[in-house]
């Protein structure tokens, strides 16, 4: 199998970038005709991509490798629910978590939308039921906090849009006197965290694990379980596991002997990547706990709207796969190793932290997916923080140091407005003062001529001399809702898909988190035989030598 880089397309964009890379994003701004048509929009969404570092004819171009990459057929695939991620002979099917009853969506002949609504519909009986005070703790007292365990996928795309809708106007109603929290690392101080402050009495414990053996969250899991057995010491413990946890699993009886009943066990299926679980139980259940299940309905239909414009609109107007292509041009033609998520709304204050999962786990690869390895490099190295925050934290490299894209989103409206007497702008307006003026900064750059005229001092010039030519995008929304936000997730989602076919990778397995488990389960051993008195042993002296310090100090 020949590799996209043999492409003429692939040729054609390497010769091309060598003209681009002459030409600096001042000049490229100032043809308007260019700047009309680097643009797409969708459903209250705007994309904007002028400033990046291409012409109408990189985008012809790259939508011409996108052929050549047979991407309709692998996105076709994607859809059809063929078994993409051929490593692990598994279908890639999330979008069958968000989509209406009445979709159609195959998994090896059988259509999986009946059991998605089943479970969905469960979740919501169970939610309301919780929210209503008929499902009580073992002592009788409503249940007003949720502890949410698991890790990766399980802990960071729920994690994230809890966040995010804090202070929704609908959801921080419907989550008033509730408390979601969730525990991820193994960490004991995480665990002290997460149980600070906390009534067992009316907390229930979300385990989230697929197989119920991960290490890491059936550990947490064991803590918690002891924890509510020790705080209500007074009830039976069948009782008190029953009424205070629940679990997220497809593994029912390994969660029915943990003492879990198993019509309080929610499913999900194999065609579901941890990373992309957040719409599936994993993340529905905690949230439809805390906000409610109408609100997180609104999630999945903002993903759903996007899933369909990913898979039946023009190319010239498909946002995730525009900006799929522009990821391929910045890493693989202009050299650009890592981009940076700049969401100017601190509600988004996780989503780089979720995205750089769902991105890096994802396209972090080596070789093909038939196994080749690759002459080129895949992935990016994603990084992030809301703004302003950013500006005075790392955008001094952005400015005068490395050439990081940057992806910029904004909205047009805060969902905590607030303008205060006398002041001549709203908060909001200051906010997004900075997201429209950072992208033209970080394009124009200034120059010497410019700070000279400005009677900067010769010293200072090359200090404060800013090259410019640093690409980005800009994606402006509405507004921040539920729906909204699911469409965010979804284009990033999708983004990360375009990307791997074009690169004719799998990005949906992730064996490069394999080794590092294994190599873990040896020092477990060795803390084991060591705190019985064995010597250490098997390991380099470097190792051995950090092993024998950790054990005496410890």
């Amino acid at each position: 199998m020949s590799l996209i880089n043999e492409s003429v397309s692939w040729k054609s964009l390497e010769v091309h970038s060598k003209s681009i890379k002459q030409q600096h994003l001042r000049d490229l701004l100032s043809d308007q005709k260019r700047n009309d048509t680097l643009n797409a929009s969708h459903s209250g969404i705007y994309l904007d991509f002028s400033r990046e570092n291409v012409t109408t004819e990189t985008i012809d171009l790259l939508l011409k490798l996108a052929e050549d990459s047979d991407f309709d057929r692998k996105r076709a695939a994607f859809i059809g629910g063929q078994h993409i991620n051929s490593t692990e002979n598994r279908a890639v099917l999330h979008v069958a978590l968000r989509a209406p009853r009445d979709k159609v969506l195959l998994v090896d002949g059988v259509n999986v939308i009946p059991a998605v609504h089943e479970v969905l519909d469960k979740i919501e009986n169970f939610a309301s039921r919780v929210r209503d005070g008929v499902w009580r703790g073992s002592t009788g007292k409503p249940i007003d906090t949720i502890v949410s365990v698991g890790i990766g996928g399980s802990f960071l795309g729920p994690e994230f849009v809890y966040e995010a809708l804090r202070t929704d106007a609908t959801a921080s109603v419907a989550a008033k006197g509730r408390t979601l929290r969730f525990l991820a690392n193994v960490d004991p101080v995480d665990v002290s965290r997460a149980l600070t402050g906390l009534n067992a009495e009316t907390t229930l414990v979300v385990i989230v694990s697929k197989t119920f053996t991960t290490a890491e969250t059936m550990l947490n899991a064991r803590t918690l379980k002891k924890w509510l057995l020790d705080q209500i010491p007074n009830v039976e413990a069948s009782s008190v596991l029953r009424q205070h946890l629940v679990a997220v699993s497809s593994a029912v009886s390994k969660a029915v002997d943990f003492g879990i009943g198993a019509e309080n066990v929610f499913g999900f299926w194999d065609w579901v990547g941890g990373r992309y679980s957040v719409s599936s139980a994993v993340g529905v259940v905690p949230l439809a706990l805390h906000y409610g299940f109408d609100v997180v309905r609104k999630f999945l239909d903002g993903l759903h709207d996007i899933d369909t414009h990913f898979f039946e609109s023009t190319p010239r107007n498909n946002i995730p796969l525009l900006i799929g292509l522009l990821g391929v041009w910045n890493a693989s033609f202009l050299g650009h190793s890592s981009r940076a998520i700049l969401p100017y709304s601190q509600a988004l204050t996780r989503f780089a932290a979720h995205i750089q999962q769902v991105d890096m786990e994802s396209n972090g690869k080596r070789v093909s997916i038939t196994g080749e390895t690759l002459p080129y490099e895949t992935g990016e190295i994603i990084f992030g923080e809301a703004g302003t925050n950013g500006q005075h934290s790392f955008y001094q490299l952005l400015h005068q140091g490395r050439v990081v894209p940057a992806e910029f989103i904004g909205f047009s409206k805060s969902p905590a407005p607030i303008a205060l007497p006398g002041e001549a702008v709203s908060n909001h307006d200051e906010l997004m003062s900075n997201f429209f003026a950072q992208p033209d900064a970080l394009a124009y750059g200034k120059t010497k001529d410019e700070l000279v005229a400005e009677g900067v001092s010769e010293q200072l010039l090359p200090h404060k001399e800013f090259p410019g030519n640093r690409p980005s995008l800009s994606l402006l929304f509405d507004e921040l809702t539920p729906f909204t936000l699911g469409q965010l997730l979804a284009i990033y989602e999708h983004r990360v898909a375009v990307q791997g076919f074009i690169w004719g990778i799998n990005s949906f397995d992730q064996w490069g988190v394999e080794l590092g488990k294994v190599l873990g389960l040896r020092v477990r051993n060795q803390f084991i035989s060591s705190r019985n008195g064995g010597d250490v042993s098997g390991f380099n002296s470097s190792t051995s030598a950090l092993i024998k310090r950790y054990l005496a100090s410890s």
